[in-house]
């Protein structure tokens, strides 16, 4: 795919991943549409890349668990710069916390924007793409979608979601000359272990605290990647039509030996079903 001269849409495009993004589209010489809740952030960002790029960027409030502002989201887009070319589902959220202790409002909030958000952008951006016959899109989901831990749960469900989503929409769009990514990171130095200072206030959740980006690499065991170099990786499989883009190394063998235990599990129920 051709970026140059196209137009993007990145949501959560205020720090973190969807602003580098942003920036490394800009650098490539596409226009940019930057979509976040959080409009101070949204604000200062959006008004330093368009100073360095003029007539180039676009910075829309929006809460992608409503789909009516995603639709006034791709109306202001086009209004702006005619069409859009590729859509970045890149808004999430995080509140770390056992499943079985969430409450319901809470779920409610991380489905909204993790996977919701991800299927409203879809139905919205899409169809212009296949009627145009050209487009691509970049759903970011998890090393969470590919294996569960603890303490997560429904983080997991929704990334989970987003790996599944993405996996049918590839398919759908086999022909169309639509492409589709999947955007796996493991730990990447953002914001997303204090998406709570983003939530609706009836929520009820405690201002959060700020973790060290060592202290998270020293429990995971981990590099916490720049978000430009995660940039660097969309960008390379945009251009080059790929599905996946993994962050980390360890994510193959983790993935694996999840998939190892999922094929041993089942072949010892079959045995044993057999026997039975």
């Amino acid at each position: 795919m051709e970026l140059q001269g196209k137009v993007a849409v990145v949501t959560g495009a205020a720090s973190g991943i969807g602003l580098a993004l942003s920036e490394r589209f800009l650098a490539e010489g596409m226009s940019v549409v930057m979509a976040d809740v959080e409009a101070p952030a949204l604000e200062v960002q959006g008004a330093r890349l368009a100073a360095a790029h003029p007539g180039k960027v676009l910075a829309e409030r929006c809460d992608v668990s409503d789909a009516a502002q995603v639709r006034g989201l791709k109306e202001a887009a086009n209004e702006a710069f005619g069409g859009v070319q590729l859509l970045c589902n890149n808004a999430g959220v995080a509140a770390g916390r056992a499943t079985w202790k969430t409450r319901p409002e809470v779920w409610d909030w991380e489905v909204g924007v993790n996977l919701l958000g991800v299927g409203y952008g879809v139905s919205t951006f899409v169809p212009d793409m296949v009627a145009a016959g050209e487009g691509h899109v970049v759903n970011t989901a998890s090393e969470a979608g590919l294996h569960a831990a603890f303490g997560l749960g429904v983080y997991h469900a929704t990334k989970y979601g987003v790996v599944g989503l993405s996996e049918a929409l590839r398919t759908e769009m086999t022909g169309t000359g639509v492409g589709v990514t999947c955007l796996c990171p493991e730990l990447v130095d953002t914001l997303v272990f204090e998406s709570t200072r983003n939530a609706p206030a009836h929520l009820g959740l405690p201002a959060p605290a700020h973790i060290p980006m060592e202290n998270l690499e020293a429990m995971m065991g981990t590099r916490a990647m720049p978000p430009a170099e995660v940039a660097d990786l969309v960008v390379e499989a945009v251009v080059e039509q790929r599905f996946w883009v993994l962050t980390h190394d360890a994510t193959v063998p983790r993935v694996q030996a999840r998939n190892h235990a999922l094929e041993d599990e089942i072949a010892a129920d079959n045995v044993a079903g057999g026997g039975a």
